[in-house]
């Protein structure tokens, strides 16, 4: 880890009460799920994560069961599910290590930026899942530059974005997607923080080799820095 990367550690972290929530929940009302994607997970069966609709069923009924409005969860976390698709296969070692924050919930779902900033790329990345309808904004604190990628959204999220576009603390910036404009997963949002996009526009990888976690990780802080949603997990 890099002393840039340290630094906007430290500045996240003395941050983390300041910052606007991204999705509407009330920790006071609101309960979260802790959704577990690795080998540990049994229910969840190769042919359901195969399978959209039988993945977002599974996503839909544990949610119901536990009485939660979103499911939360995957920095860090070495996936099995990633196996559904080539996207994820290209060379010797396949990508499994994701890198940022998922929130489960319904398409829709407004994603609101947790502080200002200004638009720096947005792409559909429309590949077998892939991210969908993607946004990134960059973000300054205490003199300090860092990046949020928003994944999975709706095309509609796109619309009228330009590169170097205001956006304000609190404002509604997207939504969930559905499938047909998220990369084919259940609805979700995929939140990620970057210090150093390195020429990337529109797109950052999001999971990346195991044997290579360390570097990514050190350019993708925890992303519940700015989250702040996973203390509320019951």
């Amino acid at each position: 880890m890099n002393l840039e990367q340290q630094a906007i550690r430290n500045i996240l972290g003395a941050h983390t009460m300041d910052f606007h929530p991204v999705v509407p929940f009330d920790p006071n009302r609101d309960r979260l799920y802790p959704f577990d994607f690795t080998e540990n997970n049994k229910e969840l069966r190769p042919e359901q994560i195969a399978d959209t609709e039988s993945f977002a069923g599974y996503i839909n009924e544990t949610l119901r069961q536990h009485g939660a409005r979103y499911g939360i969860g995957g920095y860090g976390e070495h996936r099995t599910l990633y196996a559904r698709s080539r996207h994820f296969d290209a060379g010797e070692e396949p990508r499994r290590l994701h890198l940022g924050i998922d929130v489960w919930g319904p398409a829709g779902t407004a994603v609101m930026a947790p502080l200002d900033g200004i638009v720096h790329s947005f792409a559909f990345n429309n590949n077998d899942s892939d991210y969908g309808a993607t946004l990134i904004l960059t973000h300054h604190l205490d003199g300090m530059g860092f990046q949020i990628l928003y994944g999975h959204l709706s095309l509609n999220s796109l619309k009228n974005r330009h590169e170097g576009q205001s956006i304000s603390k609190g404002e509604v910036i997207a939504e969930f997607g559905m499938r047909f404009e998220n990369g084919n997963w259940p609805p979700h949002l995929h939140f990620q923080l970057i210090v150093d996009m390195e020429g990337w526009k529109g797109d950052y990888p999001g999971v990346c080799k195991f044997s290579e976690k360390d570097k990514w990780l050190a350019n993708c802080p925890d992303p519940d820095l700015v989250l702040g949603m996973m203390r509320y997990i019951t």
